[in-house]
């Protein structure tokens, strides 16, 4: 999945302010591996209350403590693109969209399965 449509204006701001403020957070809480996959920065080790669910992403940093599958970094750099997008927006679109995530546009957008807020069926054979 990807995010279309074109940027809102100068949104590149705003997401240049949140990575911004992501990387700083990241870098003062994560006591595990830091890197930038596909151009999302991954803070590894963070402690539970520096980010909700299962990890955040802040403009082009993704905070979590363990919760970094492939499938899981997909989802989260649609997250990205969103941030990229809507810019300084995001955070109150996000909320006006709701705290259920299989309600909100945005985690809809991103994959819920790919997010692991839902799961496949298993095979009984």
């Amino acid at each position: 999945m990807s995010v279309t449509g074109r940027n809102w204006p100068f949104s590149w701001i705003g997401y240049a302010y949140a990575t911004l403020v992501g990387f700083v957070w990241g870098s003062i809480w994560s006591t595990g591996k830091v890197e930038r996959i596909d151009g999302l920065w991954v803070f590894r080790g963070m402690p539970k209350w520096t980010f909700k669910r299962g990890g955040s992403c802040i403009g082009a940093c993704y905070l979590t403590r363990t919760n970094d599958s492939p499938l899981v970094l997909r989802h989260e750099r649609i997250h990205k693109a969103q941030w990229r997008k809507y810019g300084f927006a995001m955070p109150v679109l996000y909320a006006l969209a709701g705290r259920d995530p299989l309600n909100n546009r945005f985690e809809i957008e991103a994959g819920l399965k790919d997010g692991g807020y839902i799961r496949s069926p298993r095979s009984t054979t």
